[in-house]
């Protein structure tokens, strides 16, 4: 396993990561325990997990109560105001069995968080270092602009901020911006929310920026294993990577949903995270679990759509999900057509 500094902070990190929002969904608390222990023997020291992960913080406690001195711990809370920030925080190192959290990353703020300001959560965050419950300072965001205004800022050790093969130059010109400020940079979404399959290609792709810690999320033990055997022997960029790339940059750059989910609630019931990126899902992930009954009631209700436009006021990446969605069921339909036709 590779170690490399995070930014000046002076913590030794993983260059693989384990991003723990997946183990939210792992029924099983031993399975998930099992998960978490074989990814720290395979060297990983870096977690990176939130308090909106429905239980993702317990499970992580449950194995840090043995391991905690050897590990590294990042935790998020989405609050907009001191106050809701400080009982997260609390509710986080109770969960994590933990008396301190080695970087605490403001969850996707609508604004840059600022000294003195209104809603206190920076001056609360220096509070709770100075109080020792905080080691270091990260802001995640899907915002560009904020991204870039947290790396100029000097006022946060880390940025997180989506990054993978489908990034463009201003993406990567942020990569360098942080690399100069000595800003730890945590690459999200390094698979593009699960739609770029070629692993080993979005594995070498990302270790042309050195420093960059990406948080592969796991929840499966084959999944661990192949970022392992990544890791043992990172690839070379070869001819074959290479038209693999391109050929994904063909097919998603540009707007493409990224499933984020910062649309949601929808107010007819739509999984728009999902659904409005159901094209790719049926093709570059097994169907089955898609085109179950369940699923074809949630597809349904793109038609209950009354294009409110609550979804684009609140994409990250100021996507109308109300001008897509018809599409992606009319495609669903087309696609799930066959199945019904064999079944008659």
């Amino acid at each position: 396993m590779e170690y490399v500094s995070l930014g000046k902070t002076g913590l030794m990190v993983s260059r693989t990561a384990f991003g723990a929002l997946p183990i939210q969904r792992i029924a099983d608390r031993d399975e998930a325990s099992s998960l978490i222990h074989a990814a720290y023997e395979g060297g990983i020291n870096f977690f990176d997990t939130a308090r909106a992960y429905t239980d993702s913080e317990d499970k992580l406690g449950r194995v840090f109560t043995e391991i905690r001195k050897d590990v590294i711990v990042a935790t998020k809370s989405a609050a907009r105001e001191s106050t809701q920030m400080l009982k997260d925080l609390e509710a986080s190192l109770s969960a994590l069995h933990t008396d301190y959290i080695d970087l605490y990353q403001l969850h996707n703020p609508s604004f840059l968080p600022l000294p003195c300001g209104d809603d206190g959560l920076y001056d609360a965050l220096l509070d709770a270092k100075k109080a020792g419950k905080v080691r270091f300072i990260g802001i995640t965001n899907h915002s560009f602009k904020i991204a870039s205004e947290a790396a100029e800022s000097g006022l946060y050790d880390t940025v997180q901020y989506p990054f993978s093969l489908l990034s463009n130059e201003a993406d990567v010109g942020l990569v360098q911006a942080c690399a100069r400020a000595e800003v730890g940079f945590i690459a999200m979404k390094a698979l593009a929310g699960g739609l770029l399959t070629n692993v080993p290609a979005a594995f070498a792709w990302m270790r042309q920026f050195e420093g960059v810690i990406p948080i592969w999320g796991m929840q499966r033990k084959s999944e661990l294993e192949e970022f392992l055997a990544l890791e043992a022997n990172p690839p070379a960029l070869d001819a074959a990577m290479t038209a693999s790339i391109e050929a994904d940059r063909a097919a998603l750059a540009g707007n493409f949903c990224r499933g984020c989910g910062y649309c949601l609630p929808c107010p007819a019931g739509i999984p728009i995270n999902n659904a409005n990126r159901m094209k790719q899902l049926l093709r570059r992930s097994p169907p089955a679990q898609w085109l179950t009954s369940e699923w074809q009631e949630l597809m349904g209700r793109v038609e209950d759509c009354t294009k409110c436009g609550l979804c684009e006021k609140r994409c990250p990446y100021g996507l109308k999900p109300y001008e897509t969605l018809p599409g992606q069921l009319a495609d669903y339909r087309t696609f799930i057509a066959p199945a019904d036709d064999a079944g008659r």
